[in-house]
């Protein structure tokens, strides 16, 4: 049966006559006049209500999310105090590097730096900023939260700055939190919840970490003035600082056409100065916690990944922070193991050898690498006295060394006398004891804080177990080495130790 309402037939009423009807309807009651002024009188007391009273019934139900309930406790407690968060992944030198490139940040955006845990060697993976095929800064900031819990679940939580020194930043040049104070304002817990034996899916306490987690990971977007989280990352943006250039035009570094096809890409690579993107008088400026992704960069054909500020003239407060953190040394407790080897167990000039064998990336490079250590020997049998004492630290087990370079050297007692360290050697193990007593890291940032911006705080955690520290000591024996130094090419772990000894820690320590 056809619908009335689009029946075209010529029995349908024409729409004039209908006008023409109803225009001439006189109203049947005085009932239909007072049912319109009720109407109009019902909107005119809603409009007042709210007019009157903001915070009424839609302000309750916003405030009741506990997003925001969560955020509010949280800027009470700081009163006015502005943090920096980011997300750190992959290896140790990597979350090194992203650690002063925070360092940096913080400086700029006059921001608290959340100082963040040591992560597992590759527990969180970025991806290739190259093919443009990396994890979202909401993802990794999930990935992280995740992470850490497990870390705190398994007695294995280190604060990067338990092995990093950066008393000598801070509070001169910038302010700096623990990431297990901060964590325990943000989510309304105690300060010694790493320390807890009890954080399994069913405890209040995973529960309340989850939330809060999920609001700094920035999962339901940002809380006005309270969170803002960052969504910028190595995809589509350069952050760059005052260096004269216009803002948001286009990176040197763009995606070609047969990766934009391969891969359905369509992101363009912009450079943005981070103090006027962020900073204050933008929306992320007024957010009391701004949350970055990864903070990761390196120099890429002619451009770089992530962050391009390397010098800032035009602002002399940075430029001497950027100087005075291209170097941050370990704690005077690795620093001090590390020389206490090299004088008492090697007692004689020697060669440290980084030799990385099975990671993925360098497995297949066994000649290259070998063939640079053959020549540095040849070198040193010319021109020294034997046996040529060598310090090894490589990935390869000593049980796995025959029919290597390895071996063969191990074999030639005449010739090289090598040391090298084990996580269950004593000096190892000791020097974890000690950095557990000392504590680093929770100096830095209580709130409120005592008179020279530190804490005093202290925790003992009796499940806790001993900071795994054995590649720490290993780099500061090759600081040592007055012999020299060789490294496995393209190893950021060869990398860091080459600037060490080019700063003279060991001397120093």
């Amino acid at each position: 049966m056809k619908n009335a309402a689009f029946n075209l037939d010529k029995n349908t009423t024409k729409p004039s006559s209908w006008i023409k009807k109803k225009q001439t309807q006189p109203l049947k009651s005085p009932l239909s006049l007072l049912l319109i002024l009720s109407l109009f009188l019902f909107i005119f007391l809603f409009i007042s209500f709210f007019k009157i009273t903001p915070n009424s019934l839609f302000s309750k139900t916003i405030t009741n999310n506990p997003l925001i309930s969560q955020c509010t406790k949280f800027q009470t407690l700081a009163l006015g105090e502005k943090f920096l968060w980011y997300a750190p992944h992959s290896g140790f030198s990597n979350q090194l590097s992203e650690f002063k490139n925070g360092i940096l940040m913080a400086g700029i955006l006059n921001r608290t730096l959340i100082v963040p845990p040591v992560l597992d060697h590759h527990a969180v993976a970025l991806g290739s900023c190259p093919k443009f095929r990396v994890l979202g800064p909401k993802e990794i900031r999930v990935s992280v939260w995740d992470h850490v819990l497990d870390l705190v679940k398994t007695g294995r939580y280190v604060s990067m700055a338990d092995i990093i020194d950066i008393s000598s930043l801070v509070p001169s040049s910038i302010q700096a939190i623990d990431f297990r104070v901060f964590a325990s304002q943000w989510c309304n817990v105690k300060m010694d919840f790493t320390c807890s034996n009890d954080l399994n899916a069913q405890s209040s306490l995973f529960d309340s970490l989850n939330l809060c987690g999920s609001i700094l990971s920035g999962i339901d977007g940002n809380v006005d003035k309270c969170l803002y989280a960052v969504d910028e990352d190595c995809r589509t943006t350069v952050w760059t600082y005052k260096n004269g250039d216009e803002d948001r035009v286009f990176d040197s570094f763009q995606p070609d056409e047969q990766l934009k096809k391969k891969k359905k890409i369509s992101y363009v690579r912009r450079r943005q100065d981070v103090y006027k993107s962020l900073g204050p008088g933008s929306e992320a400026g007024s957010a009391t916690v701004l949350a970055f992704g990864s903070l990761f960069t390196a120099p890429y054909k002619g451009s770089e990944l992530h962050i391009d500020i390397h010098e800032a003239r035009r602002d002399q407060r940075i430029q001497s922070l950027i100087d005075n953190s291209e170097f941050l040394p370990f704690v005077p407790e690795i620093l001090n193991a590390g020389k206490k080897f090299a004088l008492e167990t090697i007692k004689a000039p020697f060669l440290c050898a980084q030799l990385r064998l099975l990671d993925g990336q360098f497995k297949n490079h066994w000649k290259a690498t070998f063939q640079g250590l053959k020549q540095k020997l040849e070198v040193l049998k010319q021109s020294g006295s034997k046996p040529i004492h060598i310090f090894v630290m490589t990935d390869l087990p000593q049980g796995n060394w025959t029919g290597s370079f390895l071996g063969d050297m191990a074999s030639e007692v005449n010739h090289f006398k090598l040391y090298f360290l084990r996580e269950e050697d004593e000096l190892v193990k000791k020097t974890a004891k000690n950095l557990a007593v000392a504590g680093h890291g929770l100096r830095f940032g209580s709130v409120p804080r005592s008179h020279n911006g530190e804490s005093k705080m202290k925790m003992n955690c009796p499940h806790q177990r001993l900071i795994d520290i054995l590649l720490y000591i290993e780099k500061s024996v090759c600081s040592c080495a007055s012999l020299g130094f060789v490294g496995t090419a393209g190893s950021t772990i060869a990398e860091s130790i080459e600037l060490m000894r080019k700063s003279d820690v060991c001397s120093k320590s």
